[in-house]
C-alpha cells in the first residue's frame, strides 16, 4: 500500500476559485464535471499537469490541499504512464486547502512555480 501524500495540489483559473471562495467549496473545473470527479496533482505531478494541460495560460492559482483532510475521497488512480494521480470524488471543502498562490508565467512560456512539497 502507498503512502498517502501529506499535500495533493489543483492547478485552477483564479476566475473559477473565486466562486469556491465565495461558497466555501470547490466543486470542479469543467473537466472535473465531466469527468466525476476533481484532478490533483501531487508535487512531483503538478509541473508536468501545467505544462500539458494549461500552456501559456496566465490567471491561475496553485492550491495546496491537505490530503488527509479528503479521507476516503480521494483515491490515487493510474493515469499518465501509470503513474498514480490523485483524483478526488467529492466537492472540496475550503477548509481543506493549505494555501493558494498566483501561477504565473515566466518568459519561456513556462510556469513560474512556487516551493512546493510532497
Amino acid at each position: 500500500m502507498m503512502a498517502v501524500t501529506p499535500v495533493v495540489y489543483k492547478i485552477v483559473p483564479e476566475t473559477l476559485w473565486q466562486e469556491a471562495r465565495q461558497s466555501g467549496v470547490f466543486n470542479g473545473a469543467a473537466i472535473d464535471l465531466t469527468d466525476g470527479f476533481i484532478h490533483l496533482s501531487t508535487a512531483s505531478q503538478a509541473k508536468e499537469t501545467a505544462a500539458r494541460y494549461f500552456a501559456g495560460k496566465g490567471g491561475l492559482l496553485l492550491v495546496a490541499i491537505d490530503a488527509a483532510a479528503l479521507g476516503e475521497k480521494l483515491v490515487f488512480e493510474p493515469s499518465r504512464g501509470g503513474d498514480l494521480f490523485p483524483h478526488l470524488y467529492a466537492p472540496l471543502p475550503l477548509a481543506a486547502v493549505f494555501w493558494e498562490k498566483p501561477l504565473p508565467v515566466g518568459p519561456d512560456g513556462a510556469h513560474v512555480f512556487p516551493e512546493i512539497s510532497e
